[in-house]
């Protein structure tokens, strides 16, 4: 039976490396997966997920005005699993029509993203797949201190975090931090 599962983290987890090592398990055995990664996000070049350890794939991309469900149905129908990048910037309207994808095409479906935003707020996207996915699995990773980071801090040019801003910035190492609750707290100046 297939499902919708649900990567999460923060940012420098190694998300899309998972993503692109489980897309290569497939292809080694003859099988055939989609990748499916946000328009907007061209870090690695337009239609690529790459991973800071300098791997990358080639991916179709989407915007929130894409139906996932009649690109899969067109493009993936002989996909032994789906991949989805940067999953955070879905919009509800496509986690459903990825859940659909799963239940009704029969094929997994395989999200990776962020849970929350460098405001501690969970992103539309995450939201619905924290709601509706059948399997969540968190990539964890670090905090400087060591414990484990569920946090992500912006910084400006000189380091210093900040508070408001709009939701969605394309960024790597230059701009976020992964920090554990009390390391955010503490840069956010909040109690």
């Amino acid at each position: 039976m297939a499902k919708l599962y649900f990567h999460y983290s923060t940012m420098n987890a190694g998300k899309s490396t998972l993503l692109l090592q489980a897309s290569y398990n497939y292809r080694e055995r003859g099988m055939r997966t989609l990748l499916l990664t946000v328009a907007f996000d061209d870090r690695a070049g337009a239609g690529t997920i790459g991973s800071r350890i300098g791997i990358a794939e080639p991916a179709v991309t989407f915007t929130p005005e894409s139906d996932l469900f009649a690109l899969i149905e067109d493009q993936g129908r002989d996909c032994a699993c789906i991949f989805v990048d940067e999953a955070q910037f879905l919009t509800e309207a496509q986690v459903w029509q990825l859940a659909r994808v799963a239940d009704d095409l029969g094929l997994p479906v395989m999200c990776y993203g962020l849970r929350v935003d460098f405001r501690g707020k969970l992103f539309p996207g995450s939201a619905a797949l924290l709601a509706w996915a059948d399997d969540m699995r968190e990539v964890r990773t670090i905090c400087h201190c060591g414990r484990k980071a569920t946090m992500v801090v912006r910084q400006d040019h000189q380091g210093r975090a900040l508070r408001e801003g709009a939701q969605v910035q394309v960024g790597g190492n230059e701009t976020y931090v992964s920090l554990c609750r009390r390391h955010w707290r503490e840069a956010m100046g909040e109690c």
